[in-house]
């Protein structure tokens, strides 16, 4: 079992920077590829960056690419979500995931663990 906690959220104006953590827990996490997703209200939650246990590959959503970089350390069980050149579109509770052995990262369905989100307000 994993439990996921992430943090640095908050508010932050357009063209600003912001990075997110996931600290896990569980004798898997190292093992585990991982997953950010993020939900607005009202909409669906939607992917945002994958990234395999080794680090070697690193799927994003196309909304995001170029401007936000996924990145991991197993020593101290922790997946990092670097957010540069935001916009208010990017407004949304973040959450980051574990995903299934021999899952998508592109589908929340395939994901078994997750943690509780942290809030990211982009200001005009």
């Amino acid at each position: 079992q994993v439990q996921l906690v992430e943090s640095g959220g908050g508010l932050v104006q357009a063209g600003g920077s912001l990075r997110l953590s996931c600290a896990a827990s569980g004798r898997t996490f190292s093992r585990s590829a991982m997953g950010w997703f993020r939900q607005a209200p009202g909409k669906e939650r939607d992917f945002v960056a994958g990234i395999s246990w080794s680090g070697s590959s690193t799927p994003y959503a196309d909304s995001v690419k170029g401007r936000f970089t996924i990145s991991r350390d197993n020593a101290k069980n922790t997946v990092y979500l670097q957010m540069n050149s935001l916009k208010p579109e990017d407004t949304a509770v973040y959450y980051c995931a574990a995903l299934r052995q021999g899952g998508s990262y592109s589908y929340a369905d395939q994901y078994d663990y997750w943690g509780q989100g942290t809030q990211v307000t982009v200001s005009t």
